[in-house]
């Protein structure tokens, strides 16, 4: 029975067009009214977006998501939700709230991977966005290559008998890296021996980074477990490394996830010529990842070239090991007293006093634990420096990971805002080079069918699509190196199916893959983290000496 349900699914991936029936009717068509007799003269209210922006904090929540016609098309419009009530009976818990003030269509479509109920959005829906609101999303809908992909994964979940979220395995390995940071944390303090005492303190950066990729990653994504509650104590355990849950989510869920490697060229502009505006009228779809680093680093052609990028990939890795300090002692406490992380609202969540409470009482604790014992233990000057040994090697373990995927050799990024010759907009993900991977991939499938017909239509701008080509995963298949790097070596799966534990992403990679090559999507996968960090260091080469696009 199995052979013959791994075989059906097998043959899905060389089908023509698949209806995602699944995924179909979930939204509520955005005209103003809701459908029925008995609603028929209830006009729901239209909403602008400096309206749906002040409802931005955990007290009052709306969002926006886009909305489908009677056949489950994406129409361009958007449905308003009132979702302060229902946080605390959403099933990932306050997740929801990040939504809060903002079109979170991507949030919506990306974390329920089996749909969400047409009656549930319905009953939160209180009114429809202005027409053309959000008409400048870089990202199209249309194709239904992301609703194939989730039917199938789903499939696969099912097959395999592995559950959505959480898994025995990501349990097992949690709570040997919590024992072995305190472990080294506790060997920090009790050496004698500087030397010792060091080497506990690499390894103590060593476990905290792996917490991080590990178990933090999966619980703030709502993908530890089933429970709402152990994911926000995995979360936690980002505070618990001295770092800021909230931090993370705000650049990570809000800003690199949903958009990644798109730049929106006007606030570049604006940035450039030190102009700012107000911070609901800021495009929210740039990611963050790619310009924080910025000037120091160059990892976007669209930034403009300073000398000493020329020498970028040389200094690069001493300043990836500074990465957790700087996040710590900088980054951490300008979002908590500016309210805002560059174009991303922090009201979603320090909007709530307790939340407040918790960043200031976490810093605190970890701050005594971290650098108050071990300066009781070794002095000053020694204690001191073991603190900062242990970020040093945790921010290179960390950064080393995480930068691979989306600034290598061959992969794209997106311009919002840039036109062509005729003023048209243009929304197609490029790599350095100019040139977009997704034509050669589109053609190479298209060429191998006698019936072109028969190849599903994919846009360049789809959003799953442009994860595709925005991401590069190393080691694909691997169970060992998926689970080192906490799902980070499959990063293509991890940008589509966040929600997914990453324990089963060796398992529906070929899913992932094989469903790409269908579509003429493409899927870059490199040998390997040393393969994949060589292409790295080649392609911030390359940055640093090529002009300003």
């Amino acid at each position: 029975a199995h052979a013959e349900r791994t075989a059906a699914l097998q043959g899905s991936y060389y089908r023509g067009k698949v209806e995602a029936t699944m995924c179909k009717n979930n939204l509520p068509a955005a005209d103003g009214k809701l459908k029925g007799a008995a609603a028929a003269a209830t006009v729901l209210k239209t909403i602008s977006k400096s309206e749906l922006a002040s409802h931005n904090t955990p007290r009052s929540a709306w969002c926006a998501v886009h909305s489908t016609d009677a056949s489950g098309k994406y129409t361009g419009g958007h449905v308003v939700l009132d979702i302060t009530s229902f946080a605390s009976k959403h099933p990932g818990g306050d997740l929801i709230l990040l939504a809060a003030g903002k079109d979170a269509s991507v949030l919506f479509e990306t974390y329920h991977p089996r749909g969400v109920p047409h009656s549930l959005v319905k009953k939160l829906q209180i009114g429809v966005m202005e027409k053309g609101a959000y008409d400048n999303s870089f990202y199209s809908w249309d194709s239904d290559f992301y609703k194939v992909l989730k039917q199938r994964v789903c499939e696969r979940i099912e097959e395999k008998g592995l559950q959505r979220r959480g898994s025995g395995e990501i349990l097992i390995k949690a709570l040997f890296l919590l024992a072995g940071f305190w472990y080294s944390l506790y060997h920090m303090y009790t050496q004698t021996n500087f030397t010792n005492a060091a080497i506990a303190s690499v390894s103590m950066g060593i476990f905290a980074a792996m917490i991080g990729v590990n178990i933090q990653h999966d619980g703030n994504h709502g993908a530890f477990a089933k429970s709402k509650f152990i994911n926000k104590f995995a979360g936690w355990t980002f505070d618990m490394i001295g770092g800021s849950a909230f931090t993370w989510e705000l650049q990570h869920m809000l800003g690199h996830h949903p958009y990644t490697n798109v730049l929106d060229e006007v606030e570049h502009r604006r940035k450039e010529e030190e102009v700012d505006c107000k911070l609901e009228d800021k495009d929210q779809e740039s990611d963050p990842d790619v310009f924080s680093s910025f000037p120091l680093m160059r990892m976007h052609p669209l930034h403009e070239v300073s000398w000493f990028h020329r020498y970028q990939h040389i200094y690069a890795p001493f300043l990836f090991a500074l990465m957790t300090l700087a996040k710590v002692f900088q980054q951490d406490f300008e979002i908590i007293l500016t309210g805002k992380l560059y174009h991303i609202d922090a009201s979603v969540r320090y909007g709530s006093i307790w939340n407040v409470m918790r960043f200031w009482s976490m810093k605190l604790i970890t701050m005594f634990y971290m650098m108050g014992l071990p300066i009781y233990f070794h002095g000053t000057v020694k204690g001191v420096g073991l603190f900062v040994l242990g970020h040093l090697a945790a921010g290179e373990l960390l950064a080393t990971m995480f930068i691979v995927n989306h600034v290598i050799e061959g992969v794209s990024y997106g311009h919002k805002s840039v036109t062509n010759d005729e003023g048209v907009k243009v929304a197609k993900p490029a790599t350095i080079m100019g040139d977009t991977p997704m034509e050669r991939t589109r053609e190479q499938v298209l060429n191998g069918k006698a019936d072109k017909s028969t190849v599903p239509s994919v846009p360049f701008d789809d959003w799953a699509a442009v994860q595709c080509q925005t991401s590069v995963n190393w080691s694909s298949g691997s169970w060992f190196w998926n689970h080192f790097s906490g799902g980070l070596s499959h990063q293509i799966e991890h940008h589509l199916f966040p929600s997914i534990c990453h324990t089963n992403y060796c398992y529906i990679q070929e899913v992932v893959q094989k469903t790409c090559e269908e579509y003429g999507v493409p899927y870059q996968t490199e040998k390997s983290l040393w393969v994949a960090y060589g292409k790295m260091l080649n392609h911030l080469k390359f940055l640093g000496r090529t002009k300003q696009l």
